[in-house]
């Protein structure tokens, strides 16, 4: 896999000619992330917004000039998700980035019933990845958001899944998704294998719509074809997955972060089902998956306007 070719054509260039995406930056109270956003600044992806405490904001930047940014001055972290949110539902801002709180603060402002972000779907998180020893870029999903999801999650999350690999690489053809689980056959003992059967299933009656999905499928039968030739296993999906969706958080954490910290891969997270991409930046993430993941908002935002999801 080109690395370069993941991080420019398929998705900064993509970016090329569309205008910055207004973002209300949550409580971005540490030097980290007002640095990132600076980054995406200069970038061209964002306009930001700041939504937090005015002094703590200023303190955070002493090394950076933000005085042509906008400050909107909340008391505290929760007050700051809950006017990110209305500003969002409200149109004023197109993205939604996390600055330094706690996840579930943000998503809980999101997800609440007079916040006017939610959709009918289940949100959820997705790493866009690439690593040179995998022949194209894929995702994985969910490795942030849902701890332990039941089968509806899953299906809602899959649809995501292959609602942003559609954004980014196009209908030509239709992702493949693999279900991951520990063996690749069916065991009742095991709710993962059971609930891939049943994925299957529903993508087959269209109640998971734009991709070819199969499992349970081990990791390696997922991303292996010679591994997936051994077991005898006959799939369209086994050996070339564009999508892998792990069984849980903590199978999907430790791959994601063991592929890009032992493995060298690049990625861009995001977090997907609101009405509005939110961008989900850690302290120990690159530049470029800041970067990457600012791009994979303003697709998402331009596809959302354009009416290519829902």
């Amino acid at each position: 896999m080109n690395i370069e070719l993941f991080r420019h054509e398929t998705i900064l260039d993509q970016c090329a000619g569309l205008p910055p995406l207004p973002t209300a930056v949550v409580h971005p109270v540490q030097p980290a992330v007002l640095q990132a956003t600076a980054d995406a600044v200069a970038a061209g992806l964002i306009v930001p917004v700041l939504v937090g405490p005015t002094a703590r904001i200023a303190e955070a930047a002493a090394h950076l000039d933000i005085s042509g940014w906008e400050i909107v001055d909340t008391e505290h972290s929760h007050a700051a998700a809950q006017t990110a949110a209305d500003m969002a539902a409200k149109g004023r801002v197109g993205a939604l980035m996390k600055g330094a709180l706690h996840t579930d603060e943000l998503l809980g402002a999101v997800v609440r019933a007079e916040s006017g972000l939610r959709t009918e779907r289940r949100i959820s998180h997705a790493y866009l990845m690439a690593i040179a020893s995998y022949p194209k870029p894929f995702i994985i999903t969910d490795a942030a958001v849902n701890i332990f999801p039941d089968l509806a999650a899953k299906a809602d999350i899959a649809q995501n899944a292959i609602d942003l690999w559609r954004v980014v690489f196009g209908s030509e053809r239709l992702p493949k998704l693999a279900v991951l689980a520990a063996v690749e056959t069916v065991n009742p003992k095991m709710t993962a294998t059971l609930d891939a059967a049943a994925l299957c299933k529903m993508a087959d009656r269209g109640q998971i719509a734009g991709g070819l999905i199969d499992g349970p499928l081990a990791f390696d039968n997922a991303i292996s074809a010679a591994a997936a030739a051994d077991k005898g296993i006959l799939s369209p999906v086994a050996g070339d997955a564009d999508i892998l969706l792990v069984p849980d958080i903590e199978a999907g954490n430790m791959l994601a972060k063991q592929l890009t910290f032992l493995g060298g891969a690049e990625a861009a997270g995001i977090v997907l089902g609101a009405r509005v991409p939110i961008v989900l930046t850690s302290r120990a993430d690159s530049v470029q998956t800041r970067l990457l993941s600012c791009a994979l908002a303003i697709l998402l935002a331009e596809a959302r306007k354009q009416g290519l999801i829902k």
